[in-house]
């Protein structure tokens, strides 16, 4: 076989539910030289990157750092560190990544309640108390935002719930972060994991995490330091992390003062997750939330002025994605593909029973931008003429071009 080239993708333009389009300087950041994973540069740049994403959660959990792997990576490490086997975990289900939760729940061996709602709807928090009242679980397991239905459930008054009943709070950020607000302190959270290749504008391969007090104190009741590196007087509790890779404990501690060798930290990875929170926190946190916030109306403003229908509950819709209804005899696969293929713009489908309903236009990190919402609008008209339907000429990028100032 014949050796191929360097690596040379095509430009692309990522308007889909993510991973978007990474901040240029993301990954020049990506692109710097390596160091050793105990240099002092590295473990300067862990340190530094630790207390942005304080920043980025707004909390001030000591216990606040980077799972090296997917957003995935982030969510198994909370719940099979948090998780003993036999612990009841509520998960309520409004969306295709709280079946994720459920799931990785059950392999971690935990006794898994779910409740459901309609795809395209929240949850008032009066139903989740009342699963609480009625499972008595050890921890809650929440997405806040969720790709699959673009719905952004409120967490607002959750965390008081969950800890008037002596439950554990995690939820899922990785759609929302960056994009809508979230309060890990104010609202309570024990726990939260996101990714960075949707608001934050990275690539997928690194997951925030952040960690309150009372979840590091369940987490170090089941430490455990493996055979090699143990010392006199570490932890090895019988009940341990049924994973080693993911083991929080652990990993707290390598991130922590003691560097506690558990793996080699992706130093790429890790620059480029500094550099998304430090673009955050140079733009503003609610800065950089009103961004989001203005293209997302922009974009279903846009969307609705061709015609085109919009699933779920607006009232709850995340900023950073919308669900377009996709037109009656249209193919909705071929149309994407037109949209890639003669435009360089890629947007989603769905899952479950949504898929072939919908297509998932995101305006998220680096691309909630006008450009990017204009020029995504003008090429959707066009190959929605191309398959037959009749939308206003120019009508959706006027209707979203109305709602930036100077328009």
């Amino acid at each position: 076989m014949a050796l191929p080239g360097p690596i040379d993708p095509p430009h692309r333009l990522l308007m889909g539910p993510g991973p978007i389009s990474a901040y240029p300087s993301v990954l020049r950041a990506m692109a710097a030289p390596l160091v050793g994973q105990y240099d002092p540069f590295m473990t300067a740049t862990m340190a530094e990157t630790q207390e942005l994403y304080r920043g980025v959660w707004n909390t001030s959990n000591e216990a606040t750092l980077l799972v090296d792997g997917t957003s995935r990576a982030g969510i198994e490490a909370a719940l099979v560190s948090l998780l003993r086997p036999g612990d009841r975990v509520l998960v309520p289900v409004f969306v295709r990544f709280g079946h994720l939760l459920a799931e990785i729940a059950e392999r971690a061996m935990a006794e898994v309640h779910i409740i459901e709602a309609e795809w395209g709807q929240v949850f008032p928090v009066s139903a989740i108390e009342e699963a609480i009242v009625r499972v008595r679980p050890a921890l809650l397991a929440l997405v806040q935002g969720d790709t699959s239905t673009t719905m952004n459930q409120p967490l607002d008054e959750v965390g008081a719930v969950c800890a008037k009943h002596g439950v554990l709070f995690y939820a899922d950020a990785t759609a929302s972060l960056g994009g809508n607000a979230f309060e890990a302190d104010a609202w309570g959270l024990d726990a939260a994991t996101a990714g960075l290749q949707k608001c934050l504008g990275g690539p997928s391969g690194s997951s925030p995490v952040t960690l309150s007090e009372r979840a590091v104190e369940a987490i170090r009741s089941r430490g455990r330091v493996e055979a090699g590196i143990r010392e006199a007087g570490d932890a090895s509790s019988a009940d341990f992390v049924r994973s080693n890779y993911f083991d929080l404990g652990m990993i707290l501690d390598y991130w922590g003062p003691r560097r506690l060798n558990h793996h080699t930290e992706a130093t790429s990875m890790l620059y480029g997750a500094r550099e998304c929170a430090r673009l955050l926190l140079e733009e503003g946190r609610d800065a950089v939330i009103a961004r989001h916030r203005l293209a997302g109306k922009a974009m279903l403003a846009g969307v609705q002025a061709l015609g085109l229908g919009v699933f779920g509950d607006l009232a709850h819709k995340m900023n950073n994605v919308v669900a377009v209804e996709i037109p009656d005899g249209v193919p909705g696969d071929a149309a994407r593909a037109a949209l890639l293929e003669d435009f360089g713009i890629e947007i989603g489908t769905s899952f479950g029973p949504l898929h072939g309903r919908v297509w998932r236009i995101g305006t998220m990190g680096y691309n909630a931008r006008r450009d990017a919402v204009l020029s995504t609008l003008a090429a959707l008209e066009a190959v929605l003429r191309r398959f037959g339907v009749a939308v206003p000429s120019g009508g959706g990028v006027e209707a979203a071009a109305d709602l930036y100032p100077g328009s």
